[in-house]
């Protein structure tokens, strides 16, 4: 496991101490999981627009050679 050093006003790191605390974790042990929580976060969507992109490439879906124009998109 790596280590991270960051810079953060002292009154906020006494506040995230208490809250931290107060639900019996560290303020380490919740930026770890918040961390955790951001990558997989960015991973998923990663694999979202993959999966979706390869099910366009697949899709038989077709426009006849319609081409829309701006209004016809929003008929208001």
């Amino acid at each position: 496991m790596a280590n991270l050093t960051i810079a953060i006003d002292a009154e906020v790191l006494r506040a995230a101490r208490q809250r931290a605390g107060a639900s019996g974790k560290s303020v380490n042990a919740l930026l770890r999981e918040y961390l955790e929580s951001y990558a997989a976060t960015a991973d998923a969507q990663r694999r979202a627009v993959a999966n979706l992109l390869e099910l366009a490439k697949r899709s038989r879906a077709a426009s006849g050679g319609k081409s829309w124009s701006r209004e016809d998109l929003h008929v208001r």
